[in-house]
Order: C-alpha cells, then sequence, then structure tokens
C-alpha cells in the first residue's frame, strides 16, 4: 500500500486510499442473499443509460480535461491553449522513448506508481460506466488520455524484470518553478529489476496493463494482447522477485512511500483474472466479483473464499454509510469522509467510487440488501452516500466552493500548478520563475477539471499557491472523480463481465 508525504513545491498526499477495499470491490457482486434477504423485492435493475443528470455531465467533461493539461510529450490534437510539447527527450539516456505518460501532479515528475494507478482506475471506470461515458461523448476521450499512459506504460518496460519507474528528479524538479515546455534541468530515470526489485510498482503497472488490455480489447485486439503480454510478464516479476521499492529505493519514500506490497499483488492478480479466465490468478486472489457471475466455473472451496471477500468489502461499506451502526465517525461537519489533511479529497472520492460500484453490483446481481450489524440497506442508501460526496466536492459545502476547477461560479483561484500559474508567453528560466509562485495574482491559465487537495477538517479552504496541501491537483485524484462521475451521470446496469 502506498502513502504519500508532502514536501516542499512537491506532490500532494498519497493516494492507494482504500486500496484493499478496491481489491475487494474490484468487479465485486453480491452472489447470494442472506435469509432476511429472500423477502425482500430488489429495487430494479436499469436498462440502458437513463437520464443525463446535467450538473454530473457537465463536471465529468470539465474532469476528463484535466488529464489533457498533464500529458507529456508530442501533443496530438492539444486542446489545451497554454500547454505545448515537452519532454521529448525523456529516456534517451536508455534510448527508450518515454517521453509520453502524465505529469504527476503540479510538478514535472513523472511518478511510475501513481501513473499505473491512476491508469488502472481509469480502466476500471470506462469497463463499468463506458456506456454512460458514452451518453455523454466522454468515452473516447478517456480511452485516448489512458491509451497515453500505457503507451508509455509499455515503453517503460523494455525487457523482463526491468521497470522504469520514475523520470525526473524531484528534488531538481521542486528547486525549479517553470513551464514543462521550458524544461531544462536533467531528467535522470529510475529503475527497479531483479537486484533492486520494486514489488509494489511492478504490481500496480501490471494491474494497470491488465485492466487496460479488457478495454481495448474489442477496438484493439493487437495492443490489448501486447498489454497483456507485459501484464503477465510484470506480475511474474513482481510476485518472483519480491521487495518493497521504497525500501530499495529510498529517494522515492519521500514522495510515494510504501507500507507494504500485499495489496499490490492481490490487485494484480485480481485484474489478470478478469483479463485470462486463468484461475491461477483466482486462486492467488480469490476475487469475488466471480462470486455471482463465474460462481458455477468455480469449486465450492473458491466460493467460501469468495464469500469472506464480500463480508469484508461490505464491512468497508457500511463504515461509509452515515447511519450505519458501524459508520465511521471521521467526517466533518458537512458529511465528508475525513482521512488525512493532505490532498483531503482523495479519500472520500475513493470512497465514494467503491459505494456507486457497489450500489450497481447490487442492483444487477439482483440483490435486495445488505446488513450492517442487523440494520439492512438498500443499493439506493449506497448511491445516496456516493452522491453526497460527490455534491460536496462540487459546491454543496459549508465554504459554497466547488474544488473541481472550472465547475460552478466559485472554485480555486490559486492552483498549486506550474503551468497554469505562468504566463504562456512568459520568458522565465528555473529560478525566476519563483516570482509566479508567489504572485499575489490568480493563476493566468485555468486548470480546467484540477481536483485540488481539498478542505481542512474544520471545512476551512486557504486559496494560495504555496498552499499545496490544499490547492494541488493530482492525475490520481482524476482518475478517481472521473470514475465516480461516471457512475452518477445516468443509470444503467453494469456488465455481468468484462470479456
Amino acid at each position: 500500500m502506498g502513502e504519500g508525504k508532502g514536501s516542499k513545491g512537491g506532490c500532494c498526499g498519497w493516494f492507494l486510499v482504500l486500496i484493499v477495499a478496491a481489491a475487494i470491490v474490484a468487479g465485486l457482486v453480491v452472489a447470494f442473499r442472506s435469509k432476511f434477504h429472500h423477502s425482500d423485492k430488489p429495487e430494479p435493475v436499469p436498462g440502458p443509460p437513463g437520464a443525463i443528470v446535467t450538473k454530473y455531465s457537465d463536471a465529468l467533461k470539465l474532469a476528463m480535461q484535466f488529464f489533457d493539461i498533464q500529458k507529456s510529450g508530442k501533443l496530438e490534437d492539444n486542446k489545451i491553449s497554454w500547454r505545448g510539447d515537452s519532454a521529448l527527450k525523456d529516456g534517451s539516456e536508455a534510448k527508450l522513448d518515454l517521453s509520453k505518460g502524465l505529469y504527476d501532479a503540479g510538478d514535472h515528475v513523472k511518478f511510475g506508481f501513481p501513473m499505473a494507478f491512476t491508469a488502472t482506475v481509469l480502466s476500471w471506470a470506462i469497463l463499468e460506466y463506458g456506456d454512460q461515458m458514452a451518453a455523454t461523448k466522454q468515452l473516447q476521450p478517456a480511452q485516448e488520455n489512458l491509451k497515453w499512459i500505457t503507451d508509455y506504460l509499455v515503453n517503460a518496460h523494455p525487457r523482463d524484470n526491468v521497470l522504469y519507474i520514475q523520470v525526473g528528479d524531484p528534488d531538481l524538479d521542486h528547486k525549479c518553478w517553470e513551464r514543462p515546455e521550458a524544461m531544462t534541468e536533467k531528467r535522470p530515470l529510475t529503475q527497479v529489476n531483479v537486484s533492486t526489485p520494486g514489488t509494489e510498482v511492478a504490481a500496480e503497472t501490471a494491474a494497470a496493463m491488465a485492466a487496460a488490455s479488457l478495454v481495448f480489447k474489442s477496438s484493439d485486439a493487437t495492443y490489448s494482447s501486447t498489454l497483456l503480454k507485459h501484464a503477465k510478464q510484470l506480475f511474474d516479476f513482481a510476485d518472483t522477485h519480491r521487495g518493497s521499492y521504497s525500501e530499495n529505493i529510498p529517494e522515492v519514500a519521500t514522495y510515494y512511500n510504501s507500507t507494504g506490497y500485499g495489496d499490490e499483488l492481490l490487485w494484480a492478480a485480481s485484474w489478470l483474472y478478469h483479463a485470462t479466465k486463468d484461475n491461477t490468478y483466482l486462486e492467488y486472489v480469490l476475487l469475488s466479483r466471480v462470486n455471482l457471475f463465474a460462481s458455477k466455473d468455480v469449486s465450492s472451496s473458491a466460493n467460501s473464499g469468495l464469500l469472506k471477500y464480500r463480508q469484508t468489502a461490505e464491512a468497508v461499506i457500511c463504515g461509509l454509510l452515515p447511519k450505519s451502526p458501524t459508520a465511521t465517525s471521521s467526517r466533518t461537519d458537512g458529511g465528508l469522509i475525513w482521512v488525512s489533511e493532505w490532498n483531503a479529497l482523495q479519500h472520500p472520492v475513493a470512497a465514494a467510487f467503491l459505494a456507486v460500484v457497489y450500489s450497481d453490483y447490487m442492483l444487477s446481481s439482483r440483490t435486495a440488501r445488505m446488513s450492517c450489524s442487523g440494520h439492512s440497506y438498500k443499493p439506493s442508501d449506497l448511491r445516496k452516500f456516493a452522491l453526497s460526496q460527490a455534491d460536496y466536492v462540487l459546491g454543496d459545502n459549508p465554504m459554497k466552493m466547488s474544488f473541481l476547477v472550472g465547475y460552478g461560479d466559485k472554485y480555486p483561484q490559486f492552483v498549486h500548478h506550474r503551468g497554469a500559474s505562468i504566463p504562456a508567453n512568459a520568458k522565465t528560466g528555473c529560478e525566476d520563475g519563483f516570482q509566479w509562485l508567489n504572485s499575489t495574482k490568480p493563476n493566468p491559465n485555468v486548470a480546467v477539471g484540477a481536483l485540488v487537495g481539498g478542505p481542512f477538517l474544520n471545512e476551512t479552504f486557504i486559496d494560495d499557491r504555496n498552499n499545496s496541501m490544499q490547492t494541488e491537483p493530482s492525475t490520481y485524484n482524476s482518475a478517481l472523480v472521473v470514475g465516480l462521475l461516471s457512475g452518477l451521470v445516468t443509470t444503467s446496469s453494469v456488465v455481468p463481465s468484462f470479456t
């Protein structure tokens, strides 16, 4: 599991929030009903995409644009007027093309761990809610953004047991405040390999490749096969040569530390099972989604294991529902799930995404209710929680501020983001660019679709460019909010199988 630390001019908090729950819920569908469920009438299964909810549609279109803002490399069909080509020589020291991919947050480092997570979550959102994305004309942009990441990840895995996990030196990068198009500092490469293993990042990249292979399976079978090949190789590397990447490469711990790699191995194996239907991966993880949709194809012992995952997943969901007997008290007065002051919105957005996915799984599997210590809850209760978190993010909060840049009448104006803060025609170098960090004027460029860190526990927000704890956006937050909004933009049943 990964976690992040704030640092001077650096990245916002870590993102692998609820990752164990995500591994459990990644395709979890309830397989059976408890005794008291039998007499309940399930809520109707949604049909084809229903009526579009305008506010979520508008927010989704904005959130999708932040990926374009974060793109590195030679831009294709560039839609962002203040962005241009950048980092074209990334990877050249190893004779690789690592020019694509996404800048992590407000800086210009390409961190492979959060980038792979971004790709996995974006793939999951497309697989579950692609029809709802299509209804709002966002499916193609989502696929294009995903491919921009996976093209990079493919090139970052040039051979077995070698994975380049970082481009750029965070210490050098954070000593500069400049547009990505004007970077001149060195961009060293960091890799994991047999002698310096990094199970977390290799497994997360395997998960990204496997999930993305499902996204492109019908539209580009050759590319899908390539992704799946890399996923298998990376999983074998991660599992065979185990070791914590932040222990073996201590310098990465300042920004994206790891507290263990078990969850990433389960996460990767679960996606490989979905992509291959190979029971070897199922036996590795006993992923619970098949407990309903493929229950006839697995043994009774496997189903017993899947049931335990389902029970654990429901325990997580029970902790999120505000009226549940086991509800977490870690919330703001306005009802926002609260875990950390650094990048506070990553947790409620992740929690809401899981809740809306679980709600849809219950509907599609004809499961009427779930139990939380004797109290029962319907799918609509889970969706209500997800809506509450989304609405808070979009402005229904004590500050009456949207934390999604560009949405509504009031949103952050001093986003901690180099490219957004510097005029496109400014001629600044590494150090003299700090005048724009310290400027008292709002950003000259709007980082449309950026989800900033968010409020403090007391529901205050200091809109200051130097306040990276609250005003810095990240690509992994964007993947989560795209998934959440895609699940709320309209209604539709989820597919029984990704293949």
